[in-house]
């Protein structure tokens, strides 16, 4: 195996960056500070210039409104140079390697952000190469930097995390492994997954969560019955269910969705008295959400959205600096 292709925890010394291709390159203290950190930046009554003389490339191969808005303005908040690369701006597209592309971009970038919806095997490439962090925007695995995003907004609302319990409704998408793998190793959480069958999520990571989870005291569950549901929760959690727009094989599937789409009476069921409702966004009004619920009282969709930029300030700042903090 080359060294591009070697996973995070087994590179040489002599790559040794911070990158995060997935929540679990951060353990759990770090998960802390990042969150912590994401609500400091927030409330800083001025910009800070924490990234100033640093470089960050953001190459976004498909669609997005938060992520890639969130890291371009969150990079120039900081005093970063930003560069932004769409799917065909770079030299792969006339023949050129990844590797050549990858080793060639490290002598320009100090951070570079990627969304492929593909392996995180392309990305491990670019984090092959010395002097580049290379922070994961989604792949085909998972979507950790949503996850931190979660979890800074659940932070800031609850003044916690610990023994929080979620309910995810939906599929169990990129999003959901995200989340699944990050409440895993925070003790006493709860994470209830409720899909359709045939959607929840893969049994790798399903298995992983659940390891963690028994070490770390949490607990993962997957059902595909809502009425089984315990109650009260604190966070009722759903996602588009067409996720990145992409239609799915089996013709029937809204039927088999339809019993999770979060409805007022839903959050009803299952509130206590601080239940809130999220949503990672672009939300499908009247399939996966109702109008009531994603701007109800309760929802706090919108201010996640704007968490996703201090999310992404704290998380850059976090691999090119390689300082953590005291919380």
């Amino acid at each position: 195996m080359s060294t591009a292709t070697m996973p995070i925890s087994e590179r040489p010394p002599a790559t040794a960056r911070r990158h995060v291709l997935s929540i679990l390159d951060l353990s759990p203290a770090e998960v802390s500070y990042v969150c912590h950190r994401a609500i400091d930046i927030k409330r800083a009554p001025r910009d800070l210039a924490t990234l100033r003389g640093r470089t960050v490339g953001v190459h976004f191969r498909k669609t997005s409104t938060r992520t890639r808005v969130g890291f371009t303005v969150g990079a120039g908040r900081l005093g970063a140079i930003v560069i932004t690369l769409g799917p065909a701006d770079l030299q792969t597209n006339t023949g050129e390697s990844l590797q050549d592309t990858a080793r060639v971009l490290a002598g320009y970038l100090d951070v570079l952000v990627m969304r492929t919806n593909e392996s995180v095997q392309e990305m491990q490439i670019f984090a092959g190469y010395p002097g580049m962090s290379v922070i994961n925007a989604l792949s085909a695995d998972e979507h950790p930097t949503q996850a931190l995003t979660d979890l800074t907004t659940m932070l800031e609302h609850f003044g916690r995390l610990e023994g929080l319990s979620v309910l995810y409704c939906g599929e169990g998408n990129k999003t959901a492994a995200a989340l699944a793998l990050a409440l895993s190793r925070i003790s006493g959480t709860r994470f209830t997954l409720a899909t359709p069958h045939g959607y929840g999520l893969t049994p790798h990571t399903l298995a992983t969560a659940r390891s963690l989870a028994a070490i770390h005291g949490a607990e993962i569950e997957e059902t595909h019955d809502l009425r089984g549901v315990v109650a009260p929760v604190d966070v009722v959690y759903t996602s588009r269910w067409q996720e990145m727009g992409v239609e799915k094989a089996d013709r029937g599937w809204k039927q088999a969705f339809a019993p999770f789409r979060v409805t007022q009476a839903l959050m009803d069921r299952v509130s206590g008295q601080r239940t809130v409702f999220m949503h990672d966004l672009p939300a499908v009004r009247g399939e996966d959400v109702d109008d009531a619920v994603l701007d109800g009282p309760r929802s706090l969709a919108w201010m996640q959205a704007q968490h996703k930029m201090f999310s992404a300030m704290a998380v850059m700042e976090w691999c090119d600096r390689g300082v953590m903090g005291e919380h």
